[in-house]
């Protein structure tokens, strides 16, 4: 039976950053996915990095979330160094629009939530808006500027990351589908994945809106990841008469332009279990919203359908730290935010493994708020 330090459940960006993080502490670590990393909810993402809340039940993921966004240069400057590979990062800021007829007061409104919430946030003229993004629609009543925010290439990224992990000494095991978790006496011991066993001093469960559905070998299941998948399908755009440098967006959808061009829009949120299929009906509203914000995309090419499936959680924030069983820790349900939360998820995994504290408080993420009103797992007799 191979051995490792560390073995990671999922192969998304999240599991291959927390993997890359450990290497630098080194660690051995294995990361294991049912399929060819990277090709679920990471590839699907649009790759905007904004701590700013859709909601206001999105607050608490706020500070994570800023956190993050501080890291996001080094994080990119290492896995761009370890891989030779371009992220596609840029941080030109983003415009926020509002339509309705009272936009300015919208605008107002939210600027000042997020001032509150220490986000950068400020208002502009649909002059200036116009003046630097000349594409956008004349239904705009409002807009407010977030300098901070920027987006990467999540395939880019995911490539990069994957590279990175790997020059660092991972092991990275495709198609290898973990089945169960390993338990001996009251602590988790390792994994079987691909019929073979694995064990580890620790088990970071990473797999996405899968992470629920993983028992302990004995059968029995510990709710420490209550993962539901969130279908979102997206829309890429070639313009043939508008551009855009900055990401637009407003309450119904957004759009996020690439280094080459091309203008990703986006998205759906919709619960219908493991089903990916791309919906005539999702693409349409998809569009409209894009031609509501920029009508020059009218004239596009369609270059591409996909939809991803998130990992949604009973509260939509993310399960992040130790189980409650010695050995098991979960980085998953990072909902919308998988790929803007990495840097501050893999640097909060290392700490718990190698320090056993971290700096940060990630107490209201915790798995074990899912597990307070629930009855523990079974214990299971040492053999």
């Amino acid at each position: 039976m191979k051995t490792f330090d560390v073995a990671i459940v999922g192969g998304g960006l999240i599991g291959v950053s927390i993997a890359f993080e450990l290497a630098a502490a080194k660690l051995r670590v294995v990361v294991l996915d049912r399929q060819e990393p990277g090709r679920e909810a990471s590839w699907a993402a649009a790759g905007m990095l904004s701590p700013a809340p859709d909601s206001l039940g999105d607050a608490p993921l706020v500070p994570l979330a800023r956190e993050s966004l501080r890291l996001y240069p080094e994080f990119v400057a290492a896995l761009e160094e370890g891989s030779r590979k371009s992220a596609g990062y840029r941080r030109d800021g983003a415009m926020e629009i509002f339509l309705s007829p009272h936009g300015e007061a919208e605008r107002d409104s939210r600027i000042c939530a997020l001032r509150e919430l220490q986000i950068a946030a400020e208002p502009i003229s649909l002059a200036t808006a116009r003046e630097w993004e000349k594409s956008i629609g004349p239904r705009a009543q409002g807009v407010a500027w977030l300098p901070e925010e920027g987006s990467v290439e999540p395939r880019s990224l995911m490539e990069a990351a994957l590279a990175a992990a790997q020059h660092r000494g991972v092991e990275v095991r495709s198609n290898c589908h973990v089945t169960s978790l390993l338990r001996a006496q009251d602590r988790c011991a390792g994994v079987i994945a691909g019929g073979e066993r694995i064990a580890a001093s620790h088990v970071v469960v990473a797999a996405g809106c899968s992470s629920g559905e993983i028992p302990f070998e004995t059968g029995a299941r510990a709710r420490y990841s209550p993962t539901r998948p969130v279908r979102g399908q997206m829309v890429a755009l070639r313009p043939r008469a508008a551009s855009l440098r900055r990401i637009l967006r407003s309450e119904r959808g957004y759009l996020v332009p690439r280094r080459d061009g091309r203008i990703v829009a986006g998205s759906t949120l919709e619960d219908v279990g493991f089903d990916k299929r791309v919906t005539d009906e999702g693409v349409r509203r998809i569009l409209d919203v894009a031609f509501e914000l920029c009508p020059e995309l009218a004239e596009s090419q369609l270059l591409e359908t996909w939809a991803g499936l998130r990992p949604g959680t009973p509260d939509d924030l993310p399960i992040l730290g130790p189980s409650g069983i010695e050995g098991l820790l979960i980085a998953t349900g990072h909902y919308r935010n998988g790929i803007l939360l990495a840097p501050v998820t893999a640097k909060l995994m290392r700490e718990w493994i190698v320090e056993e504290r971290t700096a940060f408080d990630a107490e209201p993420f915790s798995p074990l708020r899912f597990m307070r009103s629930e009855p523990q797992p079974e214990k299971v007799q040492p053999k």
